[in-house]
């Protein structure tokens, strides 16, 4: 379909988009893990999400699964949890890379907005009237809540909650792309995929140029290593957005 080719170039000139290290050699404040209970925990079983009957209609309408309905309506509202999250971490600590991939992360809702959009799907944000900081998803809202108020405590903290989103948006693309073999679909998910692991890169740059690191809480130590390296992504994990 015409519309996939526009929403892959966007979405590759957006994976591609800088987002440089920052300097600042401040004494690190200590940072602790985002804390994994329920809130962290409950996004990534987005296939389990209650699909609304208008979206059965849809699925069955489009030949989606629901469960392919879910994933994309879950992914709509992680996206701009992203975005809601660093717009707010850059308000607070003036830190470029926060603006520089809440841009991107602007892309990556318009590419999932599309999606819906072509499958007919109620768009869970156009809800919310798009309002910073509210979803329809509770357990993304407490996410929300939760990432907030760690990554207002320290830069450091905030550092480590960009990568921990990224590290959960990773983790749920993955099982996304799991559960269909939609090509549009599928080009979507990669294409986000690559975005995310380019970001993961941004925050651990600037996290270790704070004298701090990321462990990984939601993908293998494995995975997390290629993508450090630039070799994990699309596919097979090959991305090198940067």
């Amino acid at each position: 379909m015409p519309w996939i080719g526009v929403l892959v170039l966007a979405l590759s000139a957006a994976a591609c988009a800088p987002t440089q290290a920052t300097t600042t050699t401040a004494a690190p404040a200590a940072a602790s893990p985002v804390a994994t209970t329920e809130p962290a925990e409950a996004p990534t079983e987005a296939a389990e999400a209650t699909v609304p009957a208008a979206d059965v209609t849809a699925a069955a309408a489009s030949g989606l699964t629901t469960e392919e309905v879910a994933d994309l309506l879950h992914m709509r509202e992680e996206e701009k949890l992203a975005r809601d999250v660093y717009l707010t971490l850059y308000d607070k600590w003036g830190t470029q890379v926060f603006q520089n991939i809440a841009s991107a992360e602007q892309t990556h809702m318009d590419a999932v907005k599309t999606l819906l959009t072509a499958y007919g799907i109620e768009d869970p944000v156009a809800q919310t009237q798009d309002q910073r900081g509210v979803f329809t998803d509770p357990k993304l809202q407490a996410l929300y809540d939760q990432l907030v108020s760690k990554g207002s405590a320290s830069l450091v903290d905030a550092l480590t909650v960009g990568a921990t989103i990224e590290d959960l948006d990773i983790k749920d693309l993955n099982d996304a792309l799991a559960r269909t073999d939609k090509a549009d679909i599928r080009e979507v998910y990669e294409n986000l995929k690559m975005g995310s692991e380019s970001h993961m890169r941004a925050f651990v740059s600037n996290l270790r140029a704070q004298g701090a690191d990321y462990t990984p809480q939601y993908i293998t130590e494995e995975e997390f290593q290629q993508i450090l390296q630039g070799s994990s992504g699309r596919g097979q994990g090959q991305g090198n957005g940067g």
